[in-house]
């Protein structure tokens, strides 16, 4: 008698463990492989069941089945992805530099198949006859334009082409990302020098004690490449030497010579990118992104990137101004340098508004952020938080919220990883193990947050700057946008929606984090328990727009850099040479380097999230600008009946429609660029 037991782990693809998570006790790193074995040919065998059918294209036997399609690749997917962002190690790392250019050939051999597409096909071009309610027509729509910007309309030759191209790409993408994270990891300068500390407040002395003693060293303070310690390093350091020492080497990520340097990666990547958009009828690689977008083409992203560009070196240059007057009343000769800007700016800051980022930075527990952030979308959402103590997850830092509707029914889940360790990537992000859709029952959202804040030392709290604060707030916003989401099709579930919109619901969330009414309450001293005093809440809220020219240049240079690699159907051999020259150009300030330059800059090049959409960030804030001043105009930023269309519109609708129809839906009119200039102080 055979044996009917699977020949892979089944824990990774039925999720027994507690609230419906995967039971992570349940299964090893090795595990993986022979589950992503199965799971890939369990998808063939159900897109084979699709189109080896003798009925006619329905919706429900061919678009309906093949969303439903899959479901073990899914899961498995779902967890590994997950690991390889949030807690790697070689064991993964070596399965996702196989997995990831596998999943696209396995992807492309799905897109292209031409029974497959003549079935969506014949779909589409029948679409007015099926009487489609809206969010359906829209997934056909998705699904068909899906396939044909996949490359089901080439010849086979080109078909072959695309498939190695997409194959390259992931391969590419993947070990630039952990060329990345292992530069991050490997580089730490460890102080023995209580002189080496000058300038530093003790919120940064801890928390470069905490990764001395992750790095098995005790005895010393690690500066690490971490933003939550390099940024307050470079803010707070007297040493100047040391400054530039750790700076150059947080610039440098990715272009260090050797296994994980990514200039030849870039250049590789750019030139199949370019080759790809050919292939498919596209005069360049931002071409084909773009037609997918609110943006559609490369001239409107160029057309709001250029005017703030102006406004934002303009504003630096005064900015610079200021600081160089700090360094020349000091007695020192030297101009202002990239290591220097962060250290000046924030005496000019404190000069300016009376206060600094060390005294604000003990009113900001990681604690009481994430209260306010749940606060936050009860007050708008009605929805509430109950943390989960003791389910076992991917770390042990993990926690696990579960998420209850107003009537008290079952919503979803969220999970928040906030801690650095050198075992995760860098930045911050959401994602889902599991997206909300009603195709085939109710499938509950399951959601997480990763962040990097700097881990406090056993016993201590976890403080945040301002902008660890914001990015607390906006990776929130993404997380609402997955546990808010109510829709049928799993195509249009939550983030599931273009580029330059899925910013939208986060950078929007962003506006309530200084609410008065919200710090007010949150603002807790760590030490003393006192509320932050109206007069330091009044000069947070009076310093918004500080350093507002080096941060929008930090950013729009980065945004059109991006379009310069991609908007040219001849793409350079050489990127780190067309990176200075478009910088030169462009009269990039010398003492202002990209917020994420070329060889590290992981949204554009480790896969192809926001390649040639970076600047989707700028296209969002047009409209989250404009969408809270929809609450503004009410005099209450928690206005029930403003929230209520948020909630329908924006927050619950994923990519159900058209993202332009739905912000008109919500607001009644597209925004101009004029709120988001005013708000960025420019």
């Amino acid at each position: 008698m055979s044996s009917t037991k699977p020949a892979y782990n089944t824990a990774l693809t039925e999720w027994n463990g507690p609230l419906g998570l995967p039971d992570f006790g349940a299964f090893a790193d090795g595990d993986f492989a022979a589950a992503f074995e199965a799971a890939l040919a369990s998808d063939l065998v159900d897109i084979d069941a699709i189109i080896n059918q003798h009925e006619v294209p329905t919706i429900d036997n061919t678009l309906k089945a093949l969303q439903l399609s899959g479901k073990d690749l899914d899961r498995v997917s779902a967890i590994f992805w997950l690991r390889a962002g949030a807690h790697t190690n070689e064991t993964i790392q070596a399965l996702e530099r196989v997995i990831a250019p596998r999943m696209s050939r396995h992807s492309s051999s799905i897109m292209m198949n031409p029974l497959l597409f003549a079935r969506i096909d014949s779909l589409y071009e029948q679409r007015d006859l099926l009487g489609l309610d809206p969010e359906s027509d829209r997934v056909l729509d998705k699904t068909w334009k899906g396939f044909v910007r996949s490359g089901a309309r080439l010849d086979e030759q080109g078909k072959a082409r695309l498939a190695d191209i997409n194959e390259k790409l992931a391969s590419l993408g993947a070990q630039f990302g952990q060329n990345v994270q292992k530069d991050e990891a490997d580089w730490a300068l460890f102080l023995n020098d209580e002189a080496e500390l000058a300038g530093l407040p003790d919120f940064v002395r801890d928390a470069m004690r905490g990764a001395a003693e992750e790095r098995s060293r005790p005895d010393a303070w690690a500066v690490t490449l971490s933003r939550s310690i390099i940024e307050p390093f470079l803010t707070f350091s007297d040493n100047r030497a040391l400054r530039e020492k750790t700076f150059r080497a947080w610039a440098a990520r990715g272009q260090n010579g050797g296994e994980t340097d990514n200039t030849g990666i870039v250049a590789e990547m750019v030139d199949l990118r370019a080759e790809k958009a050919r292939l498919l009828g596209y005069h360049s690689f931002a071409a084909y992104k773009l037609d997918d977008t609110m943006a559609k083409t490369p001239k409107a992203v160029m057309e709001l990137l250029e005017p703030v560009w102006d406004k934002a070196k303009a504003r630096a240059a005064e900015e610079e101004s200021d600081l160089q007057r700090l360094i020349t009343a000091e007695g020192r000769n030297h101009d202002v340098e990239p290591w220097d800007w962060r250290y000046y700016a924030e005496k000019v800051r404190n000069e300016r508004f009376a206060f600094d980022e060390a005294e604000l930075k003990p009113y900001l527990q990681l604690e009481k952020i994430i209260e306010a952030c749940f606060d936050v979308a009860t007050r708008l959402f009605g929805i509430t938080f109950e943390e989960r103590k003791g389910i076992p997850t991917w770390h042990p830092d993990v926690r696990v919220w579960e998420v209850f509707n107003p009537d008290g029914s079952k919503r979803g889940i969220f999970l928040g990883d906030y801690f650095n360790r050198q075992s995760k990537r860098s930045g911050a992000w959401m994602s889902a193990l599991q997206s909300q859709h009603k195709l085939d029952g109710k499938h509950t959202p399951i959601i997480y947050n990763v962040m990097n804040f700097a881990k406090p030392p056993k016993g201590e709290v976890a403080l945040l700057s301002l902008d660890g604060a914001r990015t607390l707030f906006h990776e929130f916003g993404h997380a609402l946008h997955g546990l808010l989401s109510d829709v049928t099709w799993p195509a249009v579930s939550g983030t599931s929606v273009s580029r330059d919109f899925v910013e939208l619901p986060s950078q929007l969330y962003e506006h309530w984090l200084t609410v008065p009414a919200i710090l007010e309450k949150y603002a807790i001293h760590y030490k003393t328990g006192e509320v932050m005093p109206k007069a330091l809440l009044e000069k947070v809220l009076a310093a918004n727009t500080f350093n507002a020219g080096f941060n929008t240049v930090e950013f729009t240079s980065s945004a059109l850099v991006d379009m310069a690699f991609h908007a040219d159907g001849t793409p350079p051999a050489d990127p780190i040479k067309f990176e200075a020259d478009t910088l030169k150009q462009l009269e990039m300030p010398d003492a202002i380097i990209m917020r994420h330059r070329t060889p590290h800059f992981t949204h554009v090049f480790s896969g192809d999230g926001y390649s040639a959409g970076y600047y989707s960030y700028m296209w969002s804030e047009v409209l989250d600008a404009d969408a809270f001043k929809a609450f503004e105009e009410t005099g209450d930023v928690f206005n029930g009946d403003v929230a209520a269309k948020l909630k329908k519109y924006i927050y619950s609708a994923g990519g159900s429609r058209d993202p332009e129809d739905l912000y008109k839906a919500f607001r009644g009119r597209m925004p101009t660029p004029d709120a988001m200039i005013e708000k960025r102080g420019l």
